[in-house]
């Protein structure tokens, strides 16, 4: 029997608010955790989740049953309830209020699986991807 087949990768970027290092190292983990839950809840597949203190890397195989804007919407608003309600941090914990997201050939997937796997790595070396990093430097929240 044929089916089809979807193969949609899509590599999602956001950051805390004002750019904030609200991401601190105890929280890492569960948080990540967390964001992977949503996305997987909505039927994606979680190939990496990475991030600094101000941003968050997560890279998913997307199902056709969700759009990107669903998908970047439960899993900022679940892991910020999260946060906020859970892990309680001394200081009030937000996204801002948009993100980036591009769509990723299966080819390339190995190459941006270790670069996420590797942020911290890049970020204290300064070998970034500047098309992905720069991103919160060309989008306008009022778009």
């Amino acid at each position: 029997m044929r089916r089809s087949r979807i193969s949609v990768f899509v590599h999602f970027v956001w950051a805390t608010w004002d750019r904030l290092p609200l991401i601190t190292p105890d929280m890492e983990e569960r948080l990540y955790r967390n964001i992977g839950a949503s996305a997987v809840s909505m039927g994606c597949k979680v190939l990496a989740i990475n991030g600094v203190s101000n941003h968050v890397h997560v890279l998913l195989s997307l199902p056709s049953t969700v759009t990107i804007a669903d998908v970047a919407k439960k899993m900022k608003g679940t892991s910020s309830h999260f946060v906020n309600d859970q892990l309680q941090p001394s200081t009030g914990f937000k996204w801002q209020g948009y993100y980036g997201a591009f769509s990723v050939s299966r080819w390339d997937l190995p190459k941006l699986i270790a670069y996420i796997d590797n942020q911290k790595e890049h970020h204290a070396s300064g070998d970034l991807w500047d098309d992905i990093e720069d991103v919160f430097e060309f989008i306008d929240p009022r778009d």
